[in-house]
């Protein structure tokens, strides 16, 4: 049974950091693409960051560059996601999804598991 499970969500005061992890279960991250996505309240879902498996080559959307770095532990089969630097509007439930494929080609499609989400608050 394919299972992503998020975790490490929390309040944060703006410039501070969090780490978020994304547990896979019932497949390896060997074979699949990892995408980190959010979803603040009033506003469309929106991919964040994306891992392709093989040789790891990341993607990063515009307003996250140089604050976020996602990375992988094959051995535990968790994606995370580096968050550093926050802002107010960061502040979304973040959500982790599997790519049916092994490389990652934009967030509109193709993702067909997806964790129940964590939330991430950036308020001082």
């Amino acid at each position: 049974q394919v299972q992503l499970v998020e975790s490490g969500g929390g309040l944060v005061q703006p410039g501070g950091s969090l780490t978020l992890s994304c547990a896979a279960s019932g497949f390896t991250l060997d074979y699949y693409a990892i995408s980190w996505f959010r979803q603040a309240p009033g506003k469309e879902r929106e991919g964040v960051s994306c891992i392709s498996s093989g040789d790891g080559t990341t993607y990063f959307t515009d307003s996250v560059k140089g604050r976020f770095t996602i990375s992988r532990d094959v051995g535990k089969n968790t994606v995370y996601l580096q968050m550093n630097s926050l802002k107010p509007e960061d502040t979304a439930v973040y959500y982790c999804a599997r790519r049916g494929f092994p490389y990652c080609k934009g967030y509109g499609g193709g993702y067909d598991y997806w964790g129940r989400g964590t939330q991430v608050t950036v308020s001082s």
